[in-house]
């Protein structure tokens, strides 16, 4: 067994700088509320939100309540989120709030609603709608910003909401809804679980700290709820028209108890039973088609002067054919502090459950991660009863601890020593939650050096990162699905494992005869069993017909359509869009595309679509000041709840007993280990004058990029 240690003890500034997010937090929030202004206590009395090391002890002034509202037609879901800001305490507020969103989503509407007064979002790039939010805030108007952290992060911040005030900001995106076979699924994520930030991942190539960086750790970080809150400290209620194009039929959820009531024709009314739930767990509906799924969807809107286009086109299921050939299978799972409790116990059921379907002719390897790496083998083994005794052994032995360095775990499966052996498979599954900072470097370590290897992704526990599991996959060829608890572990996996044994429909090519699209994606991916492809495409005449073939078990497989027939749709342009976006960002992974030119490229499609993505945000705002002149305005970052399932104790317990003061200068003769939780950078030497200084840098980087925006 070789155990590897990610981290380099050498590189201690790199691991200090952990330290100082939480610092660069807590000095954000009274520093930029100080501009031209006296800056607020963000540990006063008057229910104001005590951070004690990323944990808030005590309940915030500004409460938060959502509604969700969905609407499934055909094969998209048009999605309203609606989050009430309601300010319970006798002082002027700024509130910040992080969500996230289904990671295939596109975020195009923003509505801010004062009393009876609406104020319409307008889509900017990011740094001038930054600075107009600044500005507003600055002369006490009412503002309403949405940024995107990542595809499935996003950050509403709110200004100059007055005592008792209540101030509504509502969202609109859209989403598709994910099928395989006759089964649909629309899952919208609830919660943002606490995110590992790599100390490499804070400083340039050369060492140095990385203002820019440290920025980026801040967006996708923010205080945990203490348990002693309550569950309902944002409470989150949920309806979907469920209006599929057919009567749809086994409608379940799978973790929120459910009412379904007939709607209007085929529809279905589907709703909370207990009318609100905790914001802690991720929603997921789920449903299927009767009898035979239907095999083609075909769907036009007119955008501008292009006609835009969606074909879903699902491969015949051929089911297993002859043999399966040999497999090596690499087993990637994750065993980091953010997997205690429920998440750990489900990973390795899931894993287990997938040892057991080994064969004498395979071959396997285990590799698991925290913020060090063990390979159970040198290299991958034969499936031998001894062989898989051992890996049982091993896997029943795991427990969560230490932080999410991911990246070395992969590079170390995606080493390939048969790379030359066409006769077999190479898979690595990775079981995770993805709890991590540093998805770019993952995708981008795959697009270099995937070679004929194959990932999947095992999104574990209540709130997996869906931007993780779904771009790894996609990268890697592979595919996804998640596990939320033990008790579906087996299914789960049993069902992924059948679709990697089927057939798959691979050299798959998309042309048009006697028209032209520019079709999204331009690379089509492999199909595992009852995968449909779905493909985008815009052109300024939609005609023609579109063909696609490829290859299922050795034999061609060609399916044409008359784009003629496509059906009317509004959501069909801005889904283009946020798939071709998608395309930029795995070109700038892949080193395809330069920064600054897939930047450009971004921020144009944001601007002609209105979509909040890395380079644009909504900013909405109210001309008229109503902060009294002189007012003091106090900036609150509103906690989260933990996941479910996650353990809090096994994260927060060793901060919620209070750390010792440490002399920077003496911790530079030792080493520092990382601490032992997905969370826990936010723990060690706090109060340090050096580290206070290293928070700064964020902050100052900030002020400077709004400065010459």
């Amino acid at each position: 067994m070789r155990r590897i240690a990610s981290i380099d003890p050498r590189n201690l500034l790199a691991a200090l700088l952990i330290s100082a997010l939480g610092i660069a937090l807590a000095a954000s929030a009274s520093m930029l509320s100080a501009r031209g202004e006296e800056a607020a206590d963000p540990f006063a009395n008057g229910g104001l939100i005590l951070r004690e090391k990323g944990v808030a002890t005590e309940m915030p002034a500004m409460r938060l309540g959502t509604d969700i509202v969905a609407k499934v037609a055909g094969q998209t879901a048009r999605v309203t989120v609606t989050q009430a800001f309601r300010n319970t305490s006798d002082k002027w507020m700024e509130a910040t709030y992080l969500y996230p969103l289904p990671d295939d989503g596109a975020v195009d509407t923003l509505a801010m609603v004062v009393g009876q007064r609406v104020f319409r979002g307008r889509i900017k790039p990011r740094e001038e709608a930054r600075e107009i939010y600044e500005q507003a805030k600055a002369e006490g108007k009412k503002a309403g910003l949405v940024e995107q952290a990542r595809p499935n992060m996003f950050r509403n911040s709110i200004a100059n909401v007055g005592p008792g005030e209540t101030v509504l900001v509502q969202i609109e995106f859209q989403a598709p809804v994910r099928q395989v076979a006759g089964d649909y699924a629309l899952r919208l994520p609830l919660v943002v679980g606490p995110r590992y930030v790599p100390p490499h991942s804070l400083t340039t190539a050369s060492g140095r700290p990385s203002g820019e960086a440290l920025a980026d750790a801040a967006d996708v970080t923010a205080p945990t709820a203490h348990p002693k809150l309550g569950e309902m400290l944002n409470p989150v209620s949920i309806s979907v028209e469920l209006d599929p194009g057919f009567v749809p039929e086994g409608i379940a959820s799978p973790y929120h108890r459910v009412t379904v009531a007939r709607g209007k024709g085929a529809a279905r009314i589907v709703t909370l039973t207990d009318g609100e739930v905790p914001a802690n767990r991720d929603f997921e509906l789920s449903w299927s088609a009767p009898g035979k799924a239907p095999l083609l969807g075909l769907f036009r809107q007119r955008h501008g002067e292009l006609d835009y286009v969606m074909a879903t086109i699902t491969p015949p299921s051929l089911g297993p054919a002859g043999e399966v050939p040999p497999r090596e299978m690499i087993f990637v799972i994750d065993n980091s502090g953010s997997m205690a409790g429920d998440s750990i116990v489900a990973a390795r059921e899931s894993l287990l459950y997938a040892l057991g379907t080994l064969r004498p002719q395979d071959r396997f390897n285990i590799i698991r991660f925290d913020d060090t790496m063990t390979q159970l083998f040198d290299e991958a083994v034969p499936a031998t009863g001894e062989q898989l005794a051992t890996a049982r052994r091993y896997t029943a032995g795991l427990d969560a601890e230490g932080g999410t360095e991911m990246l070395p775990a992969l590079k170390a499966a995606l080493v390939d020593s048969r790379q030359k052996d066409d006769g077999s498979l190479r898979q690595i599954v990775f079981l995770t939650d993805g709890s991590l900072s540093n998805e770019a470097e993952m995708m981008a370590e795959i697009a270099r050096n995937r070679g004929r290897s194959r990932v999947f992704m095992v999104g574990i526990g209540s709130a997996p990162n869906t931007y993780l599991m779904r771009r790894m996959a996609e990268a890697g060829r592979g595919t996804f699905t998640h596990v939320g608890w033990e008790d579906e572990a087996e299914a789960k996996m049993q069902a992924l494992l059948d679709r990697l044994s089927a057939p798959v429909a691979s050299n798959l090519k998309a042309s048009v005869e006697g028209g032209n699209l520019d079709l999204a994606p331009r690379d089509l991916p492999d199909l595992y069993a009852g995968e449909p492809l779905v493909l985008l495409g815009r052109t300024r005449r939609l005609e023609g017909t579109l063909t696609v073939t490829g290859t299922i078990a050795g034999r061609e497989w060609r399916r044409s359509i008359d784009l003629a027939d496509a059906g009317a749709s509004d959501t069909v342009a801005r889904l283009w869009a946020s798939r071709r976006i998608a395309e930029v960002e795995a070109q700038r992974w892949s080193g395809e595309l330069e920064h600054d030119l897939a930047d450009m490229a971004v921020e144009e499609l944001g601007m002609d679509f209105h979509l909040v993505t890395t380079r644009t945000s909504l900013i909405a705002l109210d001309e008229t000041p109503s902060r009294p002149r002189g007012a003091t305005l106090t900036l609150e970052e509103l906690p989260l709840l933990l996941p479910a399932g996650w353990d809090f104790d096994h994260l927060f317990g060793e901060q919620n007993a209070g750390a010792a003061s440490v002399d920077p200068d003496a911790a530079q003769d030792e080493p520092l280990e990382l601490p032992e939780t997905a969370t826990g950078f936010m723990a060690p030497l706090q109060q340090g004058l050096a580290l206070l200084a290293l928070g700064l840098v964020a902050l100052a980087w900030r002020r400077r990029r709004v400065a010459r925006a």
